[in-house]
């Protein structure tokens, strides 16, 4: 007997380049796993629950690959600076950008950093997303980087989308290391990675690889630690600058670059061949006002795999929806609706590394978004509204439909 059955909904199972349609589907769980997909008229057994979902559409539940949603402090104000015409360089250069929520985030406790992130992590939940990566890079030293993901492993715990952590300790040169940037990449590695694994709060290991952030022989000091200890890397790559963060990804075996803007056709395809995933944030694009988008047309013939992630954070893109985020990588990106879709499923679970999510396929997490839409198409089509009426992780219903 399965455990829990979710009938008479048409499926988007993302098991195929056409997103794996099933019209009039049903999904049955057994012990926190999908135990059977497929048409309803072939569901082979009865269920302890079962759930009507009145024709809803189920997706595997959402995964945002990318945000920073754990940080303290209001950089509105910089927003008004851009829109005088200060641009993101000379923002930083002045104090402002990412050293601001550095002091803010020091300043802050465990207890106001879990309650201000929150409602940020709801705000994804409410749209069907159930696993969330987390990076630090707000506190730039061992103590406040190590908070941050402890923060982040308790939001894990509420109950909500499942967390993963990325130490990003080597995302700016704090004030005290002005002027030594080397040996800051060398702190990142030698100090503030090992508190981080002492504690048990890092999944995988982010540097920010550009002009304005760290140049090869510094990104390589963080890389080769992270490799060394065991954990899987990630780059923010050639965001504002061709930085050559492509090809480098793909040297280290990265398990995703992220941004990409100025990224060129030879590193794309240095990506497809070491199965570095291409992590899009049309959010930033779009709020930065930038003028390079990512090579989308080369990424396609290349074969690198596109995900898509909202990259909340409250600088480059305060962003609080990854639906929203579907949209804006079609417009902006042109992608079509099944690369978008696969972006945050399939794909994105690839980003992390996760190979046991992303598919409705018996085996695999049972982790289903349910969409009251008439076609998966209006998840990329409308800009606003949520149309998400239930979420389960793991088996266990988050929100949504109830049982009878």
């Amino acid at each position: 007997m399965f455990d829990r059955v979710w009938l008479h909904a048409n499926l988007a199972t993302m098991d195929d380049d056409a997103m794996g349609i099933v019209m009039d589907g049903a999904v049955a769980a057994r012990d926190g796993r999908i135990a059977w997909v497929g048409p309803r008229a072939d569901l082979p057994g009865p269920a302890a629950e079962t759930s009507d979902c009145d024709g809803a559409w189920i997706l595997p539940g959402l995964i945002d690959c990318h945000t920073h949603l754990v940080f303290d402090g209001d950089r509105s104000g910089e927003f008004e600076q851009r829109l005088g015409g200060a641009t993101y360089r000379e923002i930083a250069e002045a104090g402002g950008g990412i050293l601001y929520t550095t002091r803010q985030t020091r300043a802050a406790t465990e207890a106001a950093l879990l309650e201000g992130a929150r409602p940020r992590l709801a705000a994804l939940a409410a749209e069907g997303v159930t696993t969330v990566e987390i990076k630090s890079g707000y506190g730039l030293d061992i103590e406040t980087e190590v908070k941050m993901l402890r923060v982040a492993r308790a939001l894990g715990r509420d109950g909500g989308p499942e967390i993963v952590t990325t130490l990003l300790a080597a995302h700016a040169l704090p004030p005290e290391w002005s002027g030594r940037r080397t040996g800051f990449a060398r702190f990142c590695a030698e100090q503030v990675m090992p508190a981080a694994i002492a504690a048990g709060v890092v999944d995988a290991v982010d540097c920010f690889h550009d002009s304005v952030g760290f140049d090869d022989a510094q990104t390589r000091i963080v890389l080769d630690a992270a490799r060394a200890a065991g954990l899987p890397v990630k780059l923010h790559a050639d965001q504002h600058s061709a930085f050559g963060s492509a090809q480098l990804a793909a040297a280290y075996g990265a398990i995703s670059a992220d941004h990409l803007e100025c990224s060129d056709a030879a590193g794309l395809a240095a990506m497809a061949r070491s199965g570095t995933v291409a992590v899009l944030l049309p959010g930033a694009t779009y709020f930065l006002r930038m003028d390079r988008h990512p090579d989308v047309a080369a990424m396609r013939r290349a074969g690198v795999r596109m995900a898509i992630a909202s990259d909340m954070n409250p600088g480059s893109c305060p962003a609080r929806s990854l639906l929203l985020m579907l949209n804006l990588a079609c417009t902006l990106f042109r992608l079509t609706v099944p690369e978008a879709l696969l972006g945050v499923t399939r794909h994105a679970a690839a980003a992390l590394g996760l190979s046991d999510r992303g598919v409705l396929r018996a085996g695999l997490r049972c982790d289903l978004a349910l969409y009251r839409v008439t076609r998966p198409a209006e998840l990329c089509y409308w800009i606003g509204g949520n149309p998400c009426v239930g979420s389960v992780v793991a088996g266990r219903v988050s929100h949504g439909l109830s049982a009878r």
